[in-house]
């Protein structure tokens, strides 16, 4: 399965930048920002607010409240920012290539493909065209059969899946792949979008949605026929497990045989739909939501053909919106982001045509970005501090009050052979047998959709790409994959304010190393509990373990479920829980980690600030970032992750030697007494 708990939030992962600065504009002229003398903007901090009241607001108030998100963003900050840096730097190495068109080669494949999305003349003529064959398809799609082979073509095109199947590394046997299958089939981002009613609003607006795009390709009696696609939707909604039971791995693996799923959900033509996704041959596929597998197949089919033709419809239709004629754009940003998060404006086409770009040839842009923009001397000083980190956290797990004895062997054996990734990948995708045309933006993604789904199926039966990464080196983000034990940080991320070969140490170990704790903490965590040093999936701990680690879990998750980030939409402690767990614990390592990098030495002071204090403030301004409302409200519905500011005052309430560091009392708004605080780290 590769589970990949990853550091930021989605939409960080998409856009970044930091406190103070202008968008980018142009772009290609932003440089990596420097923060004062030693790392941090003290201009950023509000010092009329007492650190003990609102560390956050402490640390980086002003430079928060500059914050301007661009009329085309859901969020704005440090991640951002950087993301936005990485995408300057990647469109001035896509134009480059773009302007040398050649037949063949990466560099022709890259510019190619740019410059197919920037052909804007050649999409505006050809409207909806492109989709024409897929929804001849559709119509022709008489029978639940056929409905279902449609289904299976769904990861090499974009139809729609009531069951998505996928490759990962087989979590019971982790020198293979298997491929699992969980459900899929919502438009909206989560079942609660469906079930709760102080979402009503939302769903309202994706019920015209669909209206809306099934008449952009004139499909009969569309506002009719969305309400019957809305409510076969809703019933998939009502049997979908909540994504805090989709967090346990052991839940989601369910081994079965073809005939074994046929007899488990017979409802659903499961020969059709596997053999149009070419895995009919198996031995096994791994089942996730087991226990939603036979109502969803049920749902199937009862629902008539001409709604699940409707459904169809719609799915390719706003799969493809963004690679389309300029009304399919518009429609669907106006509900994607402006209805849903916020976003005032789209995007300029050419931050739009490099991410298609690089969604399609991550590598080879990523290639190109290392070559110019990541320094050799930046990977060796992360080495050396993610040593620091794993040799903090190895104390921390030999003194850990709730593990037995035996568990403490089991964790710092998978701590010893624990892998990180630093930067880029030692070795390159190949994409020689992708086809890049000139003028067919439609044709290119659809082409890279199912050469990725051939990719992903040539890995059944071979050993384990261990030299693969999950991300890009260009994308701003850091994660852990537990099945592989190992911990990756991509080029991009390694910049300030998260890390910067020349800021003050105190700096560095506040931002980046608190997040390396953040990712390596999940390998021991209770999902991490579940894969041991091999990536074998199995309950390495004991019940006590369990039990005294869940009661001290217990006061973080009612700690964060009574944070109300936007009125009537709390944060949910149990979708948050590994989280915001990882982040205390990331910090507590990394705050050890810097005590050890200085060999028991007191660290200087610095404006008036100690070591350990400006351990504190860099934390809380890595975390600066200013997001929508709608955007906060899509991400407590879906996201495992609390929004940023809680990360910090939610997080530090719970390390003791902030108290003494910063000289919290009772009284102040943020103090927790001693015996009320979470130890887990």
């Amino acid at each position: 399965m590769n589970r990949r708990e990853i550091l930021l939030t989605a939409g960080a992962m998409s856009a970044l930048g930091l406190a103070g600065c202008k968008p980018a504009g142009g772009g290609a002229n932003l440089a990596a920002r420097k923060y004062g003398t030693w790392g941090f903007d003290p201009a950023g901090m509000d010092k009329s607010v007492g650190p003990g009241d609102d560390f956050f607001r402490y640390s980086a108030g002003k430079a928060f409240d500059a914050l301007k998100i661009p009329a085309d963003r859901a969020s704005w900050g440090p991640a951002e920012e950087l993301s936005e840096l990485s995408n300057a730097r990647n469109r001035a190495i896509i134009e480059d290539a773009s302007k040398a068109w050649m037949p063949s080669g990466e560099a022709a494949q890259v510019g190619g493909m740019y410059k197919s999305f920037m052909d804007e003349e050649a999409i505006e003529k050809l409207d909806a065209k492109p989709l024409q064959p897929e929804l001849a398809k559709i119509k022709a799609a008489d029978s639940h059969e056929k409905l279902a082979t449609l289904m299976g073509e769904g990861q090499s095109d974009w139809y729609g899946m009531l069951f998505g199947p996928f490759v990962g590394q087989d979590q019971k046997a982790p020198e293979t792949y298997t491929v699992y299958v969980n459900s899929d089939g919502l438009g909206l981002p989560d079942r609660n979008y469906y079930l709760d009613p102080k979402n009503a609003e939302k769903k309202e607006a994706y019920r015209k949605y669909l209206g809306t795009m099934l008449g952009l390709i004139g499909w009969a009696d569309p506002a009719k026929t969305a309400d019957a696609v809305l409510a076969y939707e809703d019933k998939i909604a009502k049997v979908t497990w909540p994504r805090e039971e989709r967090r346990d791995d052991i839940k989601m693996y369910n081994a079965h045989t073809i005939d074994e799923l046929k007899a488990r959900a017979p409802e659903f033509p499961w020969a059709d739909f596997l053999k149009a996704a070419k895995l009919d041959t198996l031995p096994k596929l791994v089942v996730g939501e087991v226990t939603s597998f036979q109502p969803l197949a049920q749902i199937f089919g009862e629902t008539d053909v001409a709604t699940l033709q409707a459904w169809q419809a719609f799915w390719i239709t706003d799969q493809a919106a963004p690679y389309l004629s300029k009304r399919f754009v518009d429609a669907r940003f106006e509900f994607r982001l402006k209805t849903m998060n916020g976003v005032e404006q789209q995007r300029p086409r050419y931050k739009r045509g490099v991410g298609a770009t690089e969604s399609t040839l991550g590598e080879a842009v990523g290639k190109l970005y290392v070559a110019k923009y990541f320094p050799p001397e930046s990977k060796a000083k992360m080495v050396a501090l993610v040593n620091n980190l794993k040799a903090a956290l190895k104390v921390r797990l030999e003194n850990a009050v709730w593990m037995a004895p035996e568990t403490k062997v089991e964790a710092v054996k998978k701590l010893d052979k624990m892998n990180v990734k630093i930067g880029y990948p030692d070795r390159w995708r190949d994409y020689s047998g992708l086809t890049i045309k000139a003028g067919d933006l439609y044709g290119n993604m659809r082409r890279s959709m199912a050469f990725q789904w051939d990719y992903e199926r040539g890995k059944l039966g071979k050993a384990i790409y261990r030299w693969e990464w999950g991300m890009t080196p260009q994308t701003v983000n850091a994660y852990f994959d537990g099945t592989m034990n190992e911990i990756v940080f991509p080029a991009a991320i390694l910049q300030a304010p998260y890390f910067d070969p020349d800021a003050d140490l105190a700096v560095n170990y506040g931002a980046i190393g608190a997040v390396i704790g953040h990712e390596i903490t999940h390998g021991f965590d209770d999902q991490g509990r579940h894969s041991d040093s091999t990536g074998a999936l199995r309950d390495w701990w004991t019940p006590e373990d369990a039990k005294r680690y869940d009661s001290q879990a217990a006061i973080v998750g009612a700690q964060f479920s009574s944070y109300e980030p936007v009125p009537g939409h709390h944060i949910n402690g149990g979708l948050t829980m590994g989280e915001n767990i990882a982040d205390l614990g990331g910090f507590l390592i990394a705050l050890d980690a810097y005590h050890a990098a200085l060999g028991g030495k007191e660290d200087k002071l610095i404006d008036g600030f100690t070591g350990d204090q400006r351990f504190f403030l860099s934390y809380g301004q890595s975390w600066l970032d200013k997001k929508r409302d709608d955007a906060v409200v899509q991400q407590l519905e879906s996201d495992p992750h609390s929004p940023d500011a809680f990360r910090v005052n939610g997080t530090l309430p719970n390390v003791d030697a902030w108290y003494t560091t910063f000289g919290i009392k009772p009284g102040n708004k943020l103090y927790v007494a001693p015996e009320k605080r979470a130890h887990i780290w």
